[in-house]
């Protein structure tokens, strides 16, 4: 019987764990979204932010061109929300090197803006 309840207790628990919404994803986004940054993954970066603000990171993305960018003891989490927009901040430094000198762009300087359309986490912006 003992067997019975663990069992029934294993399995609600991971009924309940797959059902639980993914508070990481969007921190996960953004750090996707910092990635393709880096990367200059041009094709990539509209698939990881929203329709309004393609633009202002394609053009974020354009300040990246002429640098070998990387990223430093980057982390992110999400802080909070306002309404159906979920609040991220990051840690650590994207390292931008051109002529051999190196500047780092401090990531705790801005909150990204994440928002959910269909299963997808996007980048919506910055405050």
């Amino acid at each position: 019987m003992r067997k019975l309840i663990l069992l029934i207790t294993l399995v609600m628990i991971n009924i309940i764990t797959a059902c639980a919404p993914n508070t990481d994803a969007p921190a996960q986004a953004v750090e996707n979204y910092l990635n393709a940054l880096v990367n200059k993954e041009s094709d990539k970066l509209p698939t990881l932010v929203c329709g309004e603000w393609e633009e202002d990171a394609l053009i974020e993305l354009d300040s990246f061109q002429a640098v070998t960018a990387s990223l430093e003891n980057v982390a992110c989490s999400q802080t909070g929300t306002d309404g159906d927009t979920s609040l991220v901040l990051c840690t650590g430094n994207i390292v931008a090197s051109y002529n051999d000198e190196d500047q780092r762009l401090d990531l705790s300087v801005r909150t990204y803006q994440v928002v959910q359309q269909g299963a997808d986490w996007l980048v919506c912006g910055t405050r």
